[in-house]
């Protein structure tokens, strides 16, 4: 049953991400420097590769999520919902912030990313904590 929830959790932060990513495209093209074509889009466009290893990447995270909440006797709405939003402001934004600072990238690029860190973890500890 574990399974099931861990997938649920990954594929409410990876939906999350969707919504997000979709509205936010324009600004995350500007603020991420990546090369587009003609039509706007980026260049190279249409692998499956980033989708594939970000659901991957969401299963991950909301496993480690499930054994750190087990451990820590996270098992309500409220301390799912502030652990989740606790891991995605206080873990993954400062490793997201120091790696594009390296890598020169505009500070919208952060903001942008961060939200959906915060965004997509607390929606994580919300799922993984109903079942």
């Amino acid at each position: 049953m574990e399974i099931v929830n861990v997938l649920a959790a990954a594929i409410g932060a990876f939906a999350f991400g969707a919504v997000w990513y979709i509205a936010m495209a324009k600004p995350w093209i500007a603020a991420s420097g990546v090369p587009i074509d003609a039509s706007g889009r980026p260049m190279g466009n249409g692998s499956p590769m980033p989708f594939v290893v970000g659901f991957l990447a969401m299963i991950v995270v909301a496993g480690m999520m499930r054994h750190v909440f087990q451990m820590g006797g996270i098992d309500t709405f409220g301390e799912g919902a502030l652990s989740g939003f606790g891991i995605g402001a206080f873990f993954i934004t400062p490793w997201v912030a120091m790696n594009y600072a390296f890598a020169l990238r505009k500070p919208a690029l952060t903001a942008i990313d961060s939200v959906n860190a915060i965004a997509g973890s607390t929606i994580m500890g919300i799922i993984l904590v109903l079942f």
